[in-house]
């Protein structure tokens, strides 16, 4: 199985989870190789390998998806967990600047993950297989600060939708998990800050969620026993954001 942006947070959540499930893991990372190896090394079971690319360039997620594949002998679950998340406020923000973080962050966190499913899907169309996006609770909400990579997420789901009907005739599940807070990298410099109080009491558990609770999902949502929830965007932020 291969998980995207897995250096680090949450991607290493999961590929731990899968991990401990026995399962092979590949690494990806796109700058961060000794964190990936010191993953790869501290993972039980053995197998596990590291792959880097930029998943806004093309040709280097064909590359990765595929070597990856090549050196576990097939491939059967992908995670599409790598995104960027960077504050672009619309009145704060030059226009020069405004067009390079709207390119950046669907390069990266839309088209990135659209362009490892087509090239995932292709090495399970005839074996089946699992495919989980990691979207956001601000697709749904609303990211004032961050539109792009609110917009970014909600366009995640609507791809997940989509391939779980394109993909459902050849075995292929694909559903997504959408966190609130997290504690990881990405979001421990707001937990840190004075707004980590306001931040945690979003949720009525007064606490923002572990890694490990979204790698469980996501674990589960690509088990055999979950092929009947793709398509399923599952909200994963201790109540802090309902949708109707």
């Amino acid at each position: 199985m291969l998980v995207t942006g897995a250096s680090r947070g949450i991607g290493r959540a999961v590929a731990t989870a899968f991990a401990e499930g026995g399962d092979r893991v590949a690494i990806h990372h796109r700058g961060s190789a000794p964190l990936a190896e010191q993953l790869r090394d501290a993972l039980p079971g053995e197998g596990h390998i590291v792959v880097q690319a930029d998943v806004a360039d093309p040709d280097a997620v064909r590359a990765m998806v595929d070597g990856a594949a090549e050196r576990l002998g097939g491939l059967d679950v992908l995670v599409n967990n790598a995104g960027v998340y960077t504050p672009h406020p619309v009145l704060e923000t030059s226009y020069e600047q405004w067009q390079q973080q709207w390119r950046r962050t669907l390069d990266t966190n839309l088209i990135g993950a659209a362009n490892a499913i087509w090239c995932a899907a292709r090495h399970m169309r005839e074996r089946g297989g699992r495919i989980v996006n990691v979207s956001s609770r601000g697709a749904f909400r609303g990211e004032p600060g961050q539109v792009a990579y609110g917009a970014s997420k909600a366009g995640l789901n609507s791809l997940t939708q989509s391939m779980a009907v394109a993909l459902a005739p050849y075995g292929i599940a694909v559903a997504a998990v959408a966190p609130g807070y997290v504690e990881t990298d990405m979001t421990n410099e707001h937990l840190k800050s004075e707004r980590g109080a306001d931040i945690r009491a979003q949720s009525p558990f007064n606490r923002v969620a572990r890694a490990d609770e979204i790698a469980a999902a996501v674990h589960w949502l690509a088990s055999p026993a979950a092929e009947w929830a793709s398509g399923t965007i599952i909200d994963l932020n201790g109540a802090s954001y309902l949708r109707t």
